[in-house]
């Protein structure tokens, strides 16, 4: 079983920056898969980004070139580096996780993922 714990959310204004973190318990967190969703109001949640245990990564179009997955095996830890945001990005943010087995495979769909956190809210004014 693995926890999940998202932080970092909070209020800024466009234009602003943000950094989530989401600290997971377990011990084999390396070989796991991490992303992060969002859902806004009135919206289903959709998917943002992806890391798997290489360092590979994967963005949706909408934050490609604004946002940054990274993580830190050492600290069970991913993060997300948001940059210039907009009112549009204000959803709640999800962290998930799925055991990739050090697989090269990228995971899009929540479907997959067997672990979430609680979400954090992220709110962008103009």
């Amino acid at each position: 079983q693995v926890q999940l714990v998202e932080s970092g959310g909070g209020l800024v204004q466009a234009g602003g920056s943000l950094r989530l973190s989401c600290a997971a318990s377990g011990r084999t967190f390396s070989r796991y898969a991490m992303g992060w969703f969002r859902q806004a109001p009135g919206k289903e949640r959709e998917f943002v980004t992806v890391i798997i245990w290489s360092g590979g990564t994967y963005y949706a179009d909408s934050v490609k070139g604004r946002f940054t997955i990274s993580r830190d095996n050492a600290k069970n830890t991913v993060y997300l580096q948001m940059n210039s945001l907009k009112p549009e990005d204000t959803a709640v943010y999800y962290c998930a996780a799925i055991d990739g087995y050090y697989s090269g495979r990228y995971y899009y769909n929540e479907g997959e993922y067997d672990y979430w956190g609680q979400g954090t809210q992220v709110t962008v004014s103009s």
